[in-house]
């Protein structure tokens, strides 16, 4: 049988609460072992080589070779973005990708670059998007040196919340984004118990922190939640502009 620590724990925080407890004579004569556990024990990973490299409990969604773990987000065909050199570019009118696996909570790493060639301004520069569960939308666009509305920028929760500064690079560079998303969580009757809360990293830059997400990133109206399944795919955006990508993994946080 598994030994319980729920009474230590309890114990632990009514000792925790008792008021003015930590300018108490009493507080200072416990003993180091009064506020130490041993359980549960985290799990023990490896790490990346390097910094960005997926862990050894990643899933691991684009190594550099295909796009098996991908498939058309508008009939469930077969991906048919390019794959050329360790990386894959949008194919524009292709339509956009999602993943074959579905994910609620999660913690996810994609690179991606903006088309070298640069042409258009604003929303219509090197666009593109990283949908979690195919409804909450992270901005991907060229916001090197071009203009747009700030909620639609990259790093930006679309039409939601701006990113808290610009870190975008240049277009002859990778940008990473480490995302850490919490899905949102409805009652068995469908309503909203818990928004969903997303943490994006834009090129180690903390551009969103734990943004409450008001529901869907939709382009018009005001988002409301409508609820869904626990788990459901990442989604890649086609938006006309040739976005590249490399190097994706999430790991599950469920």
């Amino acid at each position: 049988m598994k030994k319980s620590t729920t009474g230590f724990g309890l114990t632990l925080l009514a000792l925790l609460t008792i008021p003015n407890m930590a300018n108490s004579q009493e507080n200072n004569d416990l003993p180091p072992e009064a506020t130490e556990f041993y359980e549960p024990v985290p799990k023990k990973i490896q790490a990346g080589p390097q910094l960005g490299d997926a862990p050894s409990d990643a899933i691991v969604l684009f190594d550099g070779t295909n796009l098996d773990a991908w498939q058309n987000a508008e009939d469930g065909s077969k991906a048919n973005w390019n794959v050329s050199d360790g990386i894959f570019t949008v194919n524009p009118g292709a339509g956009p990708l999602e993943t074959k696996q579905e994910f609620g909570d999660v913690q996810l790493h994609i690179e991606w670059r903006a088309p070298q060639e640069i042409k258009g301004e604003g929303q219509g520069r090197g666009n593109s998007g990283v949908f979690l569960m195919n409804n909450y939308e992270v901005q991907i666009l060229d916001s090197y040196e071009s203009k747009t509305y700030t909620n639609g920028q990259a790093g930006s929760i679309y039409k939601q919340s701006p990113p808290l500064v610009n870190a975008t690079k240049s277009p002859e560079e990778w940008n990473v984004y480490d995302i850490i998303f919490r899905a949102p969580r409805f009652n068995k009757d469908g309503m909203l118990i818990k928004p969903a809360t997303v943490t994006v990293l834009h090129n180690g830059v903390l551009v969103q922190d734990h943004f409450e997400i008001k529901g869907p990133t939709v382009y018009t109206g005001i988002p409301n939640y409508t609820a869904h399944a626990d788990k459901l795919p990442i989604q890649l955006q086609d938006h006309g502009n040739p976005v590249s990508f490399r190097n994706i993994w999430v790991r599950d946080l469920d």
